[in-house]
């Protein structure tokens, strides 16, 4: 028999990341955070992760920066950020997006050990 586990999380209760992110369902393989309402901004310092992310656009307009490419991304785009890739984000309007990495960006605290190499912001 297969896992029958089941997980669920209300956004209401989800933890919070250093970054801003909203954790959501994660599992052993793949997790879900969601970016809500983030403000345009010039872009970070381009980073790399330990894991592939996927993500939907949900409202809003950024550009991804990846390996030398600019994407834009509109309402109903979805993008990939394949593993060790170098990316930063511009938010360009008001953005909410939802995105799935694998493996978990929450697991063994990838994201914000991630978010502390960064410089603190002035």
């Amino acid at each position: 028999m297969g896992d029958t586990s089941v997980k669920k999380v209300e956004s209401r209760h989800s933890p919070k990341g250093e970054m801003g992110q909203k954790y959501l369902a994660s599992g052993v393989r793949v997790a879900m955070r969601l970016w809500e309402d983030e403000p345009p901004a010039e872009a970070k310092p381009a980073s790399t992760r330990d894991y592939e992310t996927v993500g939907y656009v949900l409202k809003g307009r950024a550009e991804l920066h990846l390996e030398g490419q600019t994407i834009l991304l509109n309402p109903g785009d979805s993008w990939l950020v394949p593993r060790g890739s170098s990316h930063t984000y511009k938010i360009l309007e008001t953005f909410s997006a939802v995105e799935a990495t694998s493996p978990s960006s929450a697991a063994h605290g990838r994201d914000e050990h991630e978010a502390a190499k960064k410089p603190a912001k002035a």
